[in-house]
């Protein structure tokens, strides 16, 4: 296999969710998938036909087996999952409908990737070869020395050349040991090229206003977070491009849903899809991540067709249970061309 264009650095983790929107509560028995956030870009990538590879650490076991069989065959390199540690992540999804939220609990400390240690992957073998490589505020949230290993293929990255993507993906449950998620995160983005985040994130990790999320049937007005965007460029001067998700909730099961890019010298706002009913919603920022990474590389000068493509990527995806988001590019095409209508294909 030739080396992979893009790399990807996060945990692997097992997904239990309830069927049927039952509650955790009521459930005899949990259907098990794989996720995490770079395992989802890194599959997205792949849908696209972009090369790509996941880089982790496992423990040697059978759910271990499982998970990189599903990876590999969706087309994502594993070469440089380091095995080691007791235990593989897991967490649990109850999903929401109607007025009733989606709930997740985590069951992360002491695995395989929490317990990594710098030194563990040899970075410049894992990167040899790659053009991007892209991470999250949930690798370094999981441990102090998982935040050490993030900064370590940070910096590896940097070192070559490569374009550094990060998404805040803030997750205020796993920020426990230590240091601020702000702290930590200013010192990854510092780094970055690209920073992806949703409508909470700026202001969750670094203090930065946006517009409050938009409830009801009230629309989405893309162009307010334009301020907020440009307030992280002037604290991140190096950075190329900021994407944010937007979603506004009617209820768990209904949501509009756009996104936004800022340049240094241009706002980008795209259409806005009404998703309903909702069929899995966890992901959907991975999606639009790995779409984005994908248009970008092809072609860094045509950010617009990026965010269209992105954003109608991570549409589709609220259609797709569990967190890989397994649509083609054919799909997604048929959706910025502005068929919408969900007829059957013959």
């Amino acid at each position: 296999m030739s080396s992979p264009e893009v790399a990807t650095f996060g945990e692997l983790m097992g997904r239990l969710a309830t069927p049927e929107h039952l509650r955790l509560e009521q459930a005899t028995a949990l259907e098990l998938t794989f996720a995490g956030a770079e395992a989802n870009v890194a599959v997205s990538l792949a849908m696209f036909g972009i090369k790509t590879r996941f880089i982790t650490r496992l423990p040697d076991n059978a759910l271990t087996t499982s998970a990189l069989r599903a990876l590999r065959g969706l087309g994502v390199d594993t070469t440089f999952v380091v095995q080691g540690g007791d235990r593989i992540g897991l967490y649990f999804v109850e999903p929401g409908i109607a007025q009733r939220p989606s709930q997740v609990l985590y069951d992360r400390a002491g695995s395989a990737f929490a317990t990594i240690e710098p030194g563990t992957v040899p970075w410049a073998e894992a990167l040899e070869g790659c053009r991007w490589l892209h991470t999250s505020g949930i690798s370094p949230a999981v441990s102090r020395s998982a935040a050490e290993v993030t900064a370590e293929a940070v910096r590896a990255a940097k070192a070559t050349r490569l374009q550094v993507s990060v998404d805040l993906n803030h997750r205020a449950k796993l920020w426990r040991w230590g240091r601020s998620a702000g702290e930590v995160m200013a010192e990854l983005v510092a780094q970055a090229d690209v920073v992806f985040c949703n409508e909470t994130d700026m202001e969750a990790v670094f203090g930065i206003p946006v517009p409050s999320a938009t409830t009801g049937d009230a629309a989405v007005d893309p162009s307010a977070y334009q301020s907020a965007c440009a307030n992280l460029m002037g604290r991140f001067p190096n950075l190329d491009v900021v994407a944010v998700t937007i979603r506004g909730a009617v209820s768990a099961s209904d949501n509009l849903w756009t996104a936004v890019i800022a340049t240094p010298n241009k706002f980008y706002t795209s259409a806005t899809f009404r998703v309903t009913p909702i069929l899995d919603r966890v992901g959907s920022g991975d999606a639009f991540a790995g779409a984005a990474i994908s248009r970008l590389l092809r072609d860094p000068e045509d950010v617009q067709q990026a965010l269209d493509f992105a954003v109608a990527a991570s549409c589709l995806k609220h259609s797709v249970q569990g967190d890989f988001n397994r649509v083609s590019e054919a799909e997604v095409l048929r959706l910025t061309g502005g068929d919408a209508t969900g007829r059957i294909v013959r």
